[in-house]
């Protein structure tokens, strides 16, 4: 069940902004709210960790408001809240340790080498700058751009940075292991 709807967030987290664009003009965004709600109920129901119950929140509230104003906005500015909280997690990660991206690393690797850690620090550092960046975008296109242009750079554009970032963090971690192996 955890898995089934761990699935489900994922797959209506990636869709989001494509079903909101859709609905723009066919439904009142009052009802197309009703998606929003169940991402926040969702992922509620999957955590214990309080900063998901505040991304839940979040997101609720951002429901609500569009449910009450009868407005596309609140449920546009969902992939900004979604770059916030992550900026929340990666930001204090750094603080409180060890960081998001040691973690994962950790998980296939448990035995990692200390002179990976700071690696694992840095490219958390470069997560948080990446959502700052793209949770700027999103914020700006949600306020200003045509409802096509946040649904593209939501719905398209922040995946394809996304995964340039994946891959150029890969081919840098490939150098930086054949380095400490060689040298």
């Amino acid at each position: 069940m955890a898995r089934a709807r761990t699935v489900a967030v994922a797959a209506i987290s990636l869709a989001y902004p494509l079903l909101v664009y859709l609905a723009m003009g066919r439904f009142e965004p009052r009802w197309s709210s009703l998606l929003l709600f169940a991402l926040a109920l969702l992922r509620a129901l999957g955590t214990r960790q309080p900063v998901w119950w505040g991304a839940a929140a979040g997101a609720g509230l951002l429901a609500v408001l569009a449910t009450v104003l009868n407005q596309a906005l609140p449920l546009k500015l969902y992939p900004a809240l979604v770059n916030a909280v992550m900026l929340i997690v990666f930001a204090g990660s750094l603080r409180f340790g060890p960081p998001v991206v040691e973690r994962l690393a950790r998980l296939q690797e448990p035995d990692l080498p200390a002179s990976a850690v700071p690696y694992t620090r840095r490219v958390t550092q470069v997560w948080c700058g990446f959502f700052v960046f793209n949770g700027s975008l999103a914020l700006l296109t949600a306020l200003y751009a045509s409802d096509r242009v946040w649904m593209l750079y939501n719905g398209l554009l922040a995946y394809v940075l996304m995964g340039i970032l994946f891959a150029g963090e890969w081919l840098v971690r490939q150098r930086v292991r054949a380095v400490h192996t060689h040298g």
